[in-house]
Parts: C-alpha cells; sequence; structure tokens
C-alpha cells in the first residue's frame, strides 16, 4: 500500500503526521485490498482533510471533511473513510461469492 500525504498552504508538523499516521492504523485490515491511499491536507480559513483510496479491483473512493482545527478534520475524514472502506470490502466479498457460486453451477 502505498501512502501520500500532501499538505496544502501550510507545513505539516511533525506531530501532526504522527497522529494521522495512528489513525491510518483503524483501516490496517484492509490494506491488502488497498492499492493507494492518498492524504491532501489543505489551509485557507479552515483546515480540509481529503482521502482517496484506490483498490485493487479498479475502485476508487473519495472523503472530505473541514474543520476549524486540524486533529478534528483528520478525525472526521478518518472515521467517514473507515465506514467507506468497509462498505466496499462488504462488496467485493458478495461479489466474490456470486462469482464462487457461478463457477460451481458452471461445474456441475
Amino acid at each position: 500500500m502505498n501512502t501520500e500525504i500532501k499538505a496544502v498552504h501550510f507545513t505539516l508538523r511533525d506531530d501532526a503526521r504522527e497522529y494521522l499516521d495512528r489513525k491510518i492504523t483503524r483501516i490496517h485490515n484492509a490494506e491488502n485490498m488497498i492499492i493507494d491511499l492518498l492524504f491532501t491536507l489543505t489551509k485557507d480559513k479552515n483546515f480540509s482533510a481529503e482521502a482517496t483510496v484506490n483498490f485493487r479491483w479498479g475502485v476508487s473512493i473519495h472523503v472530505k471533511e473541514d474543520d476549524f482545527e486540524l486533529t478534528p478534520a483528520i478525525d472526521k475524514m478518518m472515521d467517514k473513510l473507515d465506514a467507506k472502506i468497509t462498505k466496499e470490502k462488504e462488496k467485493a466479498k458478495e461479489i466474490a461469492k456470486k462469482e464462487a457460486a457461478s463457477e460451481k453451477r458452471k461445474s456441475e
């Protein structure tokens, strides 16, 4: 899994990067399904935290959250990202299950 973190309009401090790295461990169970995990943290009037995930099977998901502070923006984004990854993982399991059943019927 390739992980890229970009900070736009500000310098990302080491403690904020470590905080994000700790949060990334929440999605460790889907690590083998993810090719790229791209984060963009932007500071305008508020902080914006965005993430794009590219899965092995070609699906891409994108989430974005805003907040006055960086860490709450990261927390909100990771909550949403975790839910979307879990949903995509369940979809992939269902598709694999249907394909296996279809292959079994063809072989009989």
